[in-house]
């Protein structure tokens, strides 16, 4: 039902206003409500369709941690803000106010919205790759090899890749094309809940409980040393289970579902849910013990715990139609970050991995060696580096979105404050 045909709704079956006489009126009564009789006014109603900047915040933090989560690769990071969680439930809550539409019409915009980046990614990758050796001749299927690279077109699974190539005579490391098709995962992961969402949100509306327990239950099956998760299906079924609870997280709080509840329930069971994460974290093997236990490689820990935060996130969940006056100063690249939330997390990996090329012949510069060793050497460098380079990206490969969204194509959204207007204080 739209606006339209809900007031038409309630005026019809509104019942008739009461004329009340003017001496049963108080006299201390506002003026408004003395000229209606001693009525309440009517609430002014709330903007719909409004950005919210909360929601724009938590989606601007997450791009910024998963970058420097891949350039430092500290594993406290996901502890501290569990990125993906957050972006899937962000996604989750968008996808089931607009599928108030038709279910149809909605996923195509979304599929639209989403695949033009990734060809655009694909089509500079795959060429790469190919310059740099790979072929159908590497894997020893090349049939095969054909075929498979119809998921660089409808990523329902993961995309083919190489996994050694020449580097480009040194220039890069062996492993470059596997390093930088590591978010493609999001991707496919993005495109299943896309199409499943209409089902997905009858559950939560009918259900919402056991709906949002039903990813964590299979995960911990999947994750439990029963099930071999070395084909395809298995991949796919793995990143789904890990985050499917925060895509229905984020519909359920679309729904109301968190409101109904009391106040102080998320607040006490949440510590639980992170606190079973994180000890269950703690029991899976570590690969190098000098980094120590990594949420992103144990599923069903990354699963509970980005479930927990998320569940507190949304609980605060303020709406801000306008940001807070101490934010006002992130506008701009709050905003750029959310009209480029794609191609940042594309191409990111690809900035990062091209800092390798443009420190090595540093370290031949008499200068740098004898003076700035430090910085050849310190973890900040490469990103700093980067930074430059995604704001490039931004540049070459960013109005896709805006072409995918059926917006005017703009090199840069950074948006501009009017003239003569000062930032507030």
């Amino acid at each position: 039902m739209n606006d339209s045909s809900e007031t038409m709704a309630l005026r019809m079956f509104a019942p008739p206003a009461v004329s009340i006489p003017a001496q049963y009126i108080p006299p201390d009564l506002p003026p408004e409500r003395q000229e209606r009789g001693g009525e309440e006014p009517p609430a002014a109603p709330r903007p719909r369709g409004g950005r919210d900047r909360y929601l724009d915040l938590l989606r601007a933090l997450a791009l910024v941690r998963v970058v420097i989560y891949h350039n430092f690769g500290w594993t406290w990071l996901p502890l501290l803000f569990p990125s993906m969680g957050v972006m899937f439930a962000l996604a989750g809550s968008l996808m089931a106010r607009s599928l108030s539409r038709p279910a149809l019409s909605v996923i195509r915009g979304r599929v639209r919205r989403l695949l033009p980046p990734m060809w655009m990614f694909g089509a500079v990758v795959l060429t790469a790759m190919i310059l740099d050796g790979w072929g159908p001749d590497s894997e020893g299927h090349p049939n095969w090899w054909w075929g498979k690279l119809a998921f660089w077109i409808l990523p329902l699974s993961t995309p083919p890749f190489a996994e050694t190539v020449h580097g480009f005579g040194g220039h890069l490391p062996h492993s470059w094309a596997e390093q930088i098709v590591v978010p493609l995962w999001y991707l496919r992961a993005y495109l299943w809940y896309v199409l499943l969402s209409p089902l997905m949100l009858k559950a939560i509306r009918k259900l919402p409980w056991v709906t949002l327990a039903v990813p964590l239950v299979l995960s911990a099956v999947l994750n439990s040393g029963l099930v071999d998760q070395s084909s395809r299906l298995m991949e796919t079924a793995t990143d789904f289970t890990t985050f499917g609870a925060c895509w229905l997280l984020g519909m359920a709080h679309h729904e109301g579902v968190l409101r109904r509840i009391p106040q102080y329930v998320v607040p006490s069971i949440a510590p639980l849910i992170l606190g079973a994460g994180f000890w269950w974290l703690q029991q899976a093997p570590v690969d190098d013990p000098r980094i120590g236990p990594d949420l992103e490689a144990v599923p069903l820990a990354q699963a509970i715990w980005s479930f927990g935060c998320v569940l507190l996130l949304l609980h605060l969940s303020p709406s801000w139609e306008q940001w807070p006056r101490r934010l006002e100063r992130f506008n701009g690249v709050v905003t750029l970050l959310n009209s480029r939330a794609v191609t940042v997390y594309l191409w990111h990996c690809v900035a990062l991995v091209i800092t390798e090329p443009l420190i090595e012949p540093l370290w031949n510069n008499a200068f740098f060696y004898a003076h700035l060793r430090w910085l050849l050497t310190s973890q900040w460098f490469p990103l700093l580096i980067a930074i430059p380079l995604i704001a490039l990206a931004l540049v070459l490969f960013g109005w896709v979105e805006d072409v995918a969204a059926k917006r005017s194509p703009r090199l840069f959204p950074y948006p501009r404050r009017a003239r003569g207007r000062r930032r507030s204080r």
